[in-house]
């Protein structure tokens, strides 16, 4: 009798065990199984949208914040003219030029245009943002500032005109939207739900049709590290100092918007 209790203790023993492995191995087979649904991640998102992928049944911006009147880089947009040497100041002509589009901002190399879900999105949002006074560039064509002007460089200085374009900047976060589910849902997002690192510059345009911008004419004196510097320079864009941020040897004169022809 005793080795009949003891064997039905040992098997009593063998199903508690065989009961308490059966949820762990449960667990074991569907973490893959999750795991291989693989949900979109932010890279995917903004790869499938650029590409406008048929995986897709919508992808957009959707606008969290915006500010106006955002000034854009500092560019040269004249030739560099010479009075070095001289003790006073000369008329010069420069043919100023230079030109404006609506840039996005977000990983590199990413494109789109007007022709697919997320850049006709892009387009269709930018009409938010205009004004009585100012129109928006929404899509991705140009608009080109382009004129002559006489003007004075000082005495014993070189002198260029420099441009800042003013632009909307409006911040926010791409959603897509897929056909099949991933990892049990279809709304996906880059970089995330309510980020606003997204940043599409949308150029402000006056209504006679001229780019908004600050317009400066900059004099550099002659023989200091910053001439150098520009005599030398081979490239035609290069970084510069914003208006008033050159230092002790450069001076810089703004030009009135009502002084720029209309195109």
């Amino acid at each position: 009798m005793t080795r009949t209790g003891r064997g039905r203790s040992h098997r009593s023993k063998k199903k508690r065990i065989t009961l308490a492995l059966s949820p762990l191995v449960a667990v074991a087979v569907a973490v893959p199984l999750m795991n291989s649904a693989g949900a979109a991640t932010p890279s995917e998102v903004t790869a499938d949208c650029s590409a406008n992928s048929d995986k897709l049944e919508n992808c957009e911006f959707v606008d969290v914040q915006f500010k106006r009147d955002n000034l854009g880089p500092n560019q040269r947009v004249s030739a560099v003219t010479d009075n070095c040497g001289s003790t006073s100041t000369a008329s010069k002509t420069f043919n100023v030029s230079t030109s404006v589009t609506r840039t996005i901002q977000l990983e590199n190399g990413f494109t789109t245009d007007s022709s697919t879900m997320l850049g006709n999105s892009f387009f269709e949002i930018g009409g938010k943002f205009a004004t009585a006074d100012i129109n928006i560039t929404r899509d991705d064509k140009t608009t080109a500032l382009a004129f002559s002007r006489t003007d004075t460089v000082q005495a014993d200085n070189i002198g260029f005109f420099m441009w800042s374009a003013k632009r909307t900047d409006v911040s926010g976060f791409i959603r897509a939207t897929y056909k099949e589910p991933q990892d049990g849902q279809t709304v996906f997002f880059s970089p995330s739900e309510g980020g606003k690192s997204v940043h599409v510059f949308y150029p402000q345009i006056l209504k006679n049709g001229t780019p908004d911008g600050r317009l400066w004419l900059r004099n550099v004196k002659c023989g200091t590290p910053e001439a150098s510097g520009l005599q030398n320079s081979t490239r035609a864009l290069r970084s510069e100092a914003g208006f008033g941020a050159g230092g002790e040897n450069v001076t810089d004169v703004e030009i009135p918007l009502s002084e720029i022809p209309a195109p």
